[in-house]
């Protein structure tokens, strides 16, 4: 399968190195590229790509505005959030909203390739320079009481095995590891996966990890809730 690519940066050098790089692997094909936010709605309907691959830091509308209002949309592309720093505010921000992945633009080319392919496949991805600063984010600012409470009250609309499912999402594990862990099959899982997205309204995978830590599971032995 062909992946089709939409690249949205403000600089047209970045543009034009990611269109040479990208546009280089055999199964991605580089439909479109803007240079603001504000161009991302128009240039969706018209080339109907994939994956965006979005930069932060534009003049007008700004990429996490940008990835917002894009997947508050049915039927939205996957958005790779594409920038030179990673604040926890940011990544945080991106990944409520929607995006799939946060790549950092010194990343090797091979990786960006692979995560433009992941993403398109349905797995989200960050840098591991994103993922360990997230983590210890989450692990050292105690969530807020209201944050806290509204999460755990959605978990708890979950059936007892999606809740497990859920769980193992928050704890990063893949869906063969889930199936490993919990004594079932890895579409059972997927199924699983797709439920809970449904019942919580949410986009993919990472906003279900995000939830869990938000409801404070995996600051307790087993993710069990507390008494």
């Amino acid at each position: 399968m062909t992946i089709r690519l939409l690249i949205v940066d403000d600089d047209p050098l970045v543009r034009g190195g990611l269109t040479l790089m990208l546009g280089g692997a055999e199964d991605i094909e580089i439909v479109g590229e803007g240079a603001d936010g504000a161009e991302v709605p128009g240039l969706v309907e018209r080339h109907a790509p994939d994956v965006v691959l979005m930069d932060i830091r534009m003049p007008r509308v700004d990429g996490l505005t940008a990835t917002e209002r894009l997947r508050a949309a049915a039927g939205a592309p996957e958005v790779v959030v594409l920038t030179t720093f990673h604040a926890d505010e940011q990544v945080l921000r991106a990944l409520r909203a929607g995006a799939a992945g946060f790549v950092l633009k010194d990343t090797p080319p091979a990786e960006i390739v692979t995560a433009v392919r992941r993403v398109a496949a349905g797995e989200p991805v960050l840098s591991p320079a994103v993922t360990r600063q997230l983590m210890s984010h989450v692990a050292a600012n105690p969530h807020e009481p209201p944050r806290r409470t509204t999460a755990a009250e959605r978990l708890a609309l979950l059936a007892d095995r999606e809740r497990e499912v859920a769980l193992a999402v928050g704890q990063g594990r893949s869906n063969a590891e889930i199936a490993a862990a919990l004594y079932m099959g890895v579409p059972t899982v997927k199924t699983h996966v797709s439920r809970i997205l449904a019942k919580l309204g949410l986009n993919n995978r990472v906003q279900i990890a995000l939830l869990v830590h938000d409801a404070g599971l995996l600051d307790l032995p087993d993710g069990e809730d507390r008494a």
